[in-house]
């Protein structure tokens, strides 16, 4: 009989400033779909995809926190046990970008991952359809993200147009997939009945 493949948990977190396209990556990627009307999101909103990624059975969740500052707090919350994080800027947005540093610096404090120097980070420059109105250029984010880690990937994307969100996506989970691979196996000690010592005489309740 064929042996159940293990399935694994993969929780994702989008971070960025408002506006810059997060939940719009995100719908892009499950639904396929674009809108553009915006909506603030308030807290934090996910969805759940089941993959199979290099033969490897997926429960993904991707979280989408809040950027606007009065609701930021109230993400917070989730970034805690996250096994990736999905950073994303504007590239007509210079001040966007620019913000990356505090959304990293943040996400280490309140999700306080293991190894965070080794913790698997996708860069995404989201709006590349507006490339008239650029303010930020692919290699100097690209360099940016060299500085903070030979292992973080840079994608220019369009919500939009849907380019460049799969393979995004894909590449933080299987950095995440990776990470998950190396961590050691938990041993839980099975205690056998026998091995129990006897229960002193007169240990019990005389009622």
């Amino acid at each position: 009989m064929a042996q159940a493949r293990k399935k694994i948990m993969i929780k994702v977190i989008i971070l960025g400033d408002a506006g810059v396209g997060k939940t719009s990556l995100m719908k892009q990627y499950d639904k396929k779909m674009f809108s553009n009307q915006y909506k603030a999101t308030i807290g934090a909103d996910t969805i759940r995809k089941e993959l199979t990624i290099d033969d490897k059975a997926v429960t993904l969740q991707i979280w989408d926190t809040a950027g606007q500052e009065r609701f930021q707090s109230l993400g917070m919350a989730f970034y805690r046990g996250a096994d990736a994080c999905v950073l994303v800027y504007d590239v007509t947005d210079l001040r966007s970008f620019e913000s990356l540093e505090s959304w990293m610096d943040e996400f280490v404090v309140h999700a306080n991952p293991r190894d965070y120097e080794n913790f698997p980070y996708v860069v995404i420059g989201n709006k590349s359809d507006l490339s008239s109105r650029r303010q930020v250029s692919k290699s100097k984010a690209a360099q940016w993200c060299k500085s903070k880690g030979e292992n973080i990937q840079h994608f220019e994307a369009s919500a939009k147009d849907a380019v460049n969100v799969e393979a995004a996506f894909l590449a933080v989970v299987r950095q995440a997939i990776a990470q998950e691979a190396a961590k050691p196996d938990i041993v839980i000690p099975v205690l056998n009945v026998k091995d129990q010592p006897p229960a002193e005489e007169g240990s019990g309740c005389s009622c």
